[in-house]
């Protein structure tokens, strides 16, 4: 049997999910959790061959729970599913030490199939998703200039994001000026949208 853990913050979807996947003879679901921060915890308890996470979860990112999983349960393999097929997202998964990368529209047969080929050893990934990465282009961001775009999400001053990231204000205005011009928008509430879908944030 195929061990499965099952990442999911709405509950009607993990439930469907369970038992949509419980109905292949050779998979058994033996966690599911709602947050990202339970999936280590989760994992280090059932054991999972395959953990099956949705990316943008409560506590902690679908993303950041597959780079910890690779540290804490390197035996365990990561299929992201997710409602967002962004590029960006889907070369963050990579970097993770994902498996395997899907988008929850497409039919439930191959979901089940991808579980069984990330744990044959292979990748998988959404065909049109991998086009669209390969047409998109690294990340242009660099890791301080997401810091400050993700600390700009709520509107905050840039004394705000000074205090809250220890840097100078004239610091964070060049880290915003720069992933304004990277991001080809006019000022950095567009910058944050527009990285966030390209799945760059």
């Amino acid at each position: 049997m195929i061990r499965v853990l099952l990442a999911e913050d709405q509950g009607m979807m993990r439930g469907a999910l369970a038992l949509l996947l419980g109905l292949e003879e050779d998979i058994e679901v033996v966690a599911q959790v709602g947050a990202g921060d339970e999936i280590v915890a989760a994992a280090l308890t059932a054991r999972p061959d395959v953990a099956l996470l949705d990316i943008e979860l409560p506590g902690l990112s679908g993303l950041d729970a597959a780079a910890l999983l690779r540290e804490e349960c390197p035996d365990c393999r990561v299929l992201i599913l997710t409602t967002f097929g962004r590029p960006g997202y889907l070369r963050r998964a990579m970097e993770a030490g994902a498996a395997g990368f899907l988008v929850k529209d497409g039919p439930v047969e191959d979901l089940a199939e991808a579980v069984r080929r990330v744990l044959r050893g292979e990748t998988v990934i959404d065909p049109a998703l991998a086009a669209a990465a390969l047409s998109a282009g690294a990340n242009p961001l660099t890791a301080r200039e997401r810091d400050v775009l993700n600390a700009s999400v709520d509107g905050a001053t840039v004394a705000d994001i000074a205090g809250k990231l220890h840097l100078s204000e004239s610091t964070v205005r060049n880290y915003l000026s720069s992933a304004i011009g990277k991001t080809s928008t006019r000022n950095r509430m567009e910058a944050v949208r527009a990285a966030r879908q390209q799945g760059w944030l």
